[in-house]
């Protein structure tokens, strides 16, 4: 891997960092060649002055000339022109993941839907252990966002639904919401000098990365940071088998760059993060009477006890004078074009308790032997 700022040809430039300024190397890249973009740009803080603990030490706050711009339209106007050059080198399949925090963002998002690019989703990264307000003067700003978008509305994309259960710090097991606890970067993982001064000032923490590139990338896909500073995005890419490549403008951080990578391992190709886990077995609702969970004759409810239904011998349910499986009837009681019956229908248990349908199929699918797949 070098740094280097000539023009790189039709082929992609897998792990190679692009010394310059992102505005000027953009358009020298090809095409429609990067399956993923993360991108964390300046976030145009606007301070005004330094900041001081309690103890009366200065904080070693986000002060770097790349984050100062004159005005907003003038950071509106860079924000468009590398949003624009990145959205020339995605696929039509790729998404771009954008970093910020309240002092950017909205701006960011306004701009990227202005280009085309559809929202999937604005992740809200909780940091746990973020510096608090030394003034008092406001509330503790210990989130930052991250913009998640396809190219354009009807664009394919990839994402890895089942992978990304495990990340779940709320309810672990189940689907992984918009709000992720990670700690901001810290400990050894916080790149400093011999002096011990923060190498780079918003070093992103590797958690964050990690969970990105497995949401949206497959092993031997094309990552693109046209930001790389600390070069946290190649280190992960690295680490996951993804092919990467990036713009650095400052020569002491491609440096940091490269020696970061010197210690970064790929993963084993056998290693359970670099393939999907299988999905669970479908389970047809009439598995759970063949299993004697619950009989023809029961009563189920829908999302409240004064709604019911009574099971069928042939596992539809029947409310009144409508008749219809789990989801369509359930659809029909909600007025909506579908529903997962599992979560909306509940049954009594033993003590009385009303609980999620999907409680007895998590307890048919314990009991399947490896190997076994329901598709009826």
């Amino acid at each position: 891997m070098s740094g280097k700022n000539s023009h790189v040809g039709d082929c992609c430039p897998f792990n190679q960092v692009f010394l310059g300024d992102a505005l000027d190397i953009l358009p020298t890249l090809p095409e429609e060649c990067v399956d993923l973009v993360f991108a964390d740009p300046p976030y145009n803080l606007q301070l005004k002055e330094d900041l001081w603990r309690p103890n009366l030490t200065r904080v070693d706050a986000v002060d770097d000339g790349w984050d100062q711009f004159a005005s907003f339209a003038d950071y509106d106007a860079f924000t468009r022109a590398w949003l624009t050059g990145c959205r020339r080198l995605m696929k039509d399949s790729a998404t771009i993941w954008v970093s910020g925090t309240y002092h950017n963002i909205f701006r960011v998002g306004t701009i990227m839907q202005d280009l085309g690019f559809w929202i999937l989703n604005t992740v809200t990264w909780f940091k746990s252990n973020a510096m608090p307000n030394f003034n008092g003067t406001r509330l503790k700003n210990d989130v930052e966002f991250v913009i998640w978008a396809k190219k354009s509305p009807d664009s394919r994309y990839t994402f890895h639904h089942h992978r990304m259960k495990p990340f779940n710090d709320f309810s672990p097991g189940k689907q992984l919401g918009s709000v992720w606890k990670i700690q901001a970067t810290g400990g050894a993982e916080r790149l400093r000098d011999a002096d011990g001064k923060k190498l780079h000032s918003t070093q992103k923490p590797e958690e964050l990365l990690r969970r990105i590139l497995l949401a949206s990338s497959s092993p031997g896909d094309v990552v693109f940071d046209p930001f790389l500073g600390s070069g946290t995005t190649a280190a992960m890419s690295q680490h996951l088998r993804r092919q990467w490549f990036g713009i650095e403008r400052d020569p002491a951080y491609v440096a940091l760059i490269q020696e970061r990578l010197e210690h970064v391992t790929p993963l084993p190709l056998d290693d359970p993060l670099l393939a999907e886990p299988p999905k669970p077995p479908r389970v047809a609702f009439r598995r759970l009477l063949e299993a004697g969970y619950l009989q023809a004759g029961d009563r189920l409810w829908f999302d409240q006890p004064d709604c019911e239904a009574v099971i069928l011998p042939d596992g539809r349910l029947q409310a009144g004078d409508q008749v219809g499986s789990i989801h369509r009837l359930g659809a029909q009681l909600k007025g909506t074009p579908s529903c997962n019956g599992w979560m909306h229908w509940q049954y009594q248990d033993a003590n009385g308790q009303f609980r999620p349908l999907d409680d007895l199929r998590q307890q048919y699918r314990a009991k399947l032997k490896p190997g076994d797949h329901e598709r009826s």
